[in-house]
């Protein structure tokens, strides 16, 4: 099993550390990872976008061009990572913010209204676990025990206290992800 998963967005929206915490996940569950970080020198504000590969053999090489998955919270990123879905991929994305909505017919979509979601349980900075959540829900490839321990990995100690709230967020992902168009 191989999965290569683009994850682009505003900075600041929590792109770069989602894709930390499926690394440590997929390290965790013994797999081979590569996290591969690219923003512009604005960053909050600016797009950023990260390649994580989770594979149980060895990577070859951590660039790519096209995709099994892509997680989009922004209209720039629809623009730019829609086409690199491979055929039969998913493309998962956050409505808020975005005016045109993917139109691909070959590969899965599902939305998530996590910016929305974020903002009722009062918790903005946890969006990003809603949207992990979500893609959890759709392509379970690390197991939820294994999301925990790369939080932990990941977060600063003096974080820590805050682990339950994303918990809270991942599994609200877990429940509001809808599909928009599944193949057949």
């Amino acid at each position: 099993m191989t999965e290569e998963i683009i994850i682009a967005g505003f900075g600041g929206q929590g792109v770069l550390s989602m894709g930390k915490i499926l690394a440590y996940s997929g390290i965790m569950q013994d797999q081979e990872v590569s996290w591969m970080p690219s923003y512009g020198p604005e960053m909050r504000g600016g797009t950023a976008n990260v390649t994580v590969i989770l594979s149980d053999e060895r990577i070859s090489s951590p660039i790519l061009t096209k995709y099994d998955t892509a997680i989009i919270l922004n209209q720039q990123s629809m623009d730019k990572f829609e086409p690199t879905v491979k055929p039969g991929g998913l493309l998962l994305y956050d409505g808020n913010g975005i005016s045109r909505h993917p139109e691909r017919k070959d590969i899965n979509i599902f939305r998530v209204e996590a910016a929305d979601e974020a903002a009722l349980m009062g918790l903005a900075k946890i969006f990003n676990m809603i949207v992990l959540g979500a893609y959890l829900k759709v392509k379970p490839i690390v197991s939820l025990e294994n999301i925990v321990l790369g939080l932990k990995k990941s977060l600063p100690v003096r974080y820590h206290h805050l682990i339950p709230d994303n918990e809270k967020a991942i599994n609200r992902g877990l429940e509001i992800v809808k599909p928009v168009h599944i193949l057949k």
